[in-house]
């Protein structure tokens, strides 16, 4: 998968199962203001979870393909799922750099917990995957970490019920066993749960300390274009450009609205077939 020639003007391409991973094009536009940021969501194929390794990783394969093909300078991978099973092909077959958003939640996680017990939130096939919990634990073993499936949360941040009395309640109940216990770290383990912050800090308390993937994917994205000296110019003003494989639906403008985020015309285009 060679791309076009690349310089510290391309673009840096995000992708995703679908429009969730827009909070990390969000926290990339903050970091990155004069960066150039592609977003592909796949929402011909969304949902991910449950899908095999296998297809998870041909999928990964066959966007980053088209989107290196397009002259992308790094791929950023803003899916839990993708990143747990899909980054390690593409960091073997790609010829720029990649980043998913586990790595960066569990270095942050760790440099946040002082008891040395960290929360895991997720959807059932992000905690289903462990991929959190073993890669804090490869990070530093004898960490303890707490995982909570968190079916609920999706479904009501795709109505736009950020703040509200049943978002609320869902919460509470899912973070209830953490406020009587040590845990001072809580990962937010899917890339809907940014709109949530608000919420999400009032039902876990003062003690805790929430981990967002997606503002610390964006400072991870940072440092390395830095280290490889492909930042785009200071003073430079960067621009959106927003496709999925299909017709997103209403949660696209739900999103948009609550993230601020400006773009043009929303595309829809096919992801070709590795083989063609």
């Amino acid at each position: 998968m060679q791309p076009t020639t690349t310089t510290a003007e391309s673009p840096i391409a995000v992708f995703d199962s679908g429009i969730g991973g827009l909070t990390v094009v969000s926290a990339l536009r903050r970091e990155l203001p004069g960066e150039d940021i592609v977003y592909l969501g796949d929402t011909a194929r969304v949902p991910y979870g449950g899908k095999s390794r296998g297809t998870i990783e041909r999928y990964s394969e066959e966007i980053a393909a088209l989107l290196v093909g397009e002259g992308a300078k790094m791929v950023v991978v803003a899916c839990n799922t993708a990143s747990a099973l899909g980054l390690p092909r593409l960091r073997e077959v790609l010829s720029v750099p990649v980043e998913g958003v586990i790595e960066p939640g569990v270095e942050a996680a760790l440099a946040a917990t002082v008891t040395g017990h960290v929360a895991v939130l997720g959807t059932k096939a992000t905690i289903g995957s462990g991929a959190y919990a073993h890669a804090l634990q490869a990070a530093r073993p004898g960490i303890r970490v707490t995982s909570l499936a968190c079916p609920l949360l999706v479904p009501l941040v795709e109505e736009g019920l950020f703040e509200d009395e049943l978002t609320d309640a869902a919460l509470h109940r899912y973070v209830a066993a953490l406020r009587s216990g040590d845990a001072d770290a809580l990962v937010m383990g899917c890339t809907h749960y940014p709109l949530l912050a608000g919420a999400l800090a009032r039902a876990a308390g003062p003690a805790i300390t929430l981990v967002d993937s997606a503002a610390n994917c964006a400072r991870t994205v940072a440092r390395r274009l830095d280290q490889l000296g492909l930042r785009a110019p200071s003073g430079r003003v960067g621009s959106l450009d927003l496709s999925f494989t299909d017709t997103p639906d209403n949660f696209l403008q739900v999103v948009r609205l609550a993230l601020g985020l400006e773009a043009g015309e929303v595309k829809v285009r096919p992801v070709p077939p590795l083989d063609q």
